[in-house]
């Protein structure tokens, strides 16, 4: 059986980028997803002096290695002020000094939703350039708008025409 690490990019306890990797990562059939929460590996704000006196934190080590357990990465990333969350930014800065290409040639879904009508168009359009040249192999992107009025906690995307768009990715993707 195939496995998907899925997470939102983001450190918020109501993550609703969590909630919408979750969804899309459990509409991948003959799977099993195992589901990373950020907050587990808080680390110190990256930097070199930092990285020069106390070496690579173990919790960066960690990460890489569930990255590199994965077929497949289901990511949905947070907007902050149109980049990524701190709390990714520094994760991925961490792990980065383990290897540059930190996504290890894995097939990787990138996604992005926010409460607003862009759904988190201006990082989504970041990760889309940037993370081919750190290792990840984008096999599809997805954009959910208006996350409060398209996506329910039981039921998932309850637009119709968004919700075929996502499942349209996932039918294209081979595990």
């Amino acid at each position: 059986m195939k496995k998907i690490i899925a997470f939102g990019a983001s450190s918020s306890t109501t993550s609703i980028n969590k909630q919408l990797a979750v969804y899309a990562a459990e509409q991948f059939k003959n799977a099993t997803v195992e589901v990373l929460d950020l907050n587990d590996y808080e680390m110190p704000i990256f930097s070199m002096d930092k990285e020069t006196a106390n070496g690579i934190p173990e919790l960066a080590k960690d990460f890489f290695a569930k990255l590199g357990s994965a077929d497949l990465l289901v990511i949905s990333f947070a907007e902050h002020n149109g980049a990524y969350s701190t709390a990714f930014k520094n994760i991925f800065d961490w792990t980065s000094r383990i290897h540059s290409k930190t996504f290890q040639e894995k097939q990787t879904l990138i996604m992005a939703t926010s409460p607003g009508p862009r759904g988190g168009a201006s990082v989504l359009e970041i990760a889309k350039s940037r993370f081919p040249f750190q290792g990840a192999v984008v096999k599809g992107s997805f954009s959910l708008p208006s996350f409060h009025e398209n996506f329910d906690e039981k039921e998932g995307i309850t637009n119709t025409d968004l919700n075929n768009e996502l499942l349209q990715i996932v039918q294209s993707i081979t595990l």
